[in-house]
């Protein structure tokens, strides 16, 4: 078996793990905080995020991964429409270290890209909910839904931001045991400088 199979079976499994954790996380974690459609759950980004450091691709098949372990576990499709925003920023984000893959080594720069990442994607749950209620799915008064979509966009910030450093932790302790695409990437760039 060549390197490149070797590394497409790695991945392989390296997504399933991932997924599986992204459908166990919502399910039984007790740090969770559900305020009408709003959902924040400690952690639930960390596989996806986690995904991120390894391909897009992976990234991809893990946010829809993810995505269905929201349906599984919460009975609410507005959550779930959120959750499916995933599939295209950690896609996005995933593809952006690849090709930055030296982001890892600088820690400003490496959180003013989490930062950019946690508001696209907050601005772009924040528009599913909008566009959920504008569309006439729900009902509820003006001044309640901008409350929402603020709590929406701020808490998904502060949300996003905590999950991203925690899968970066992870995936920085991994790699010390089993080499993660994007720090290898990482050192052979600077090896090649």
């Amino acid at each position: 078996m060549n390197s490149e199979s070797r590394k497409r079976i790695r991945n392989l499994v390296i997504g399933a793990l991932l997924t599986a954790l992204g459908i166990l996380i919502p399910m039984i974690m007790p740090a969770k905080i559900v305020i009408g459609p709003a959902s924040f759950t400690l952690a639930s980004h960390v596989p996806v995020m986690a995904a991120m450091f390894f391909s897009p691709y992976l990234t991809a098949l893990v946010a829809v991964g993810t995505t269905l372990g929201f349906f599984i576990s919460v009975p609410v499709p507005l959550i779930w429409m959120r959750a499916a925003t995933h599939i295209v920023v950690m896609t996005a984000g995933a593809w952006f270290l690849k090709k930055s893959p030296d982001l890892v080594d600088k820690k400003v720069k490496l959180q003013v890209f989490n930062l950019i990442l946690d508001v696209f994607h907050a601005g772009l749950e924040a528009l599913v909910v909008l566009a959920f209620y504008r569309i006439g799915f729900a009902d509820t008064d003006p001044q309640a839904l901008n409350n929402l979509l603020l709590l929406v966009f701020f808490g998904g910030i502060v949300h996003s931001f905590v999950d991203f450093n925690l899968a970066f932790g992870l995936c920085k302790l991994l790699n010390k045991i089993y080499f993660v695409d994007v720090f290898k990437n990482a050192k052979l760039k600077a090896l090649a400088e």
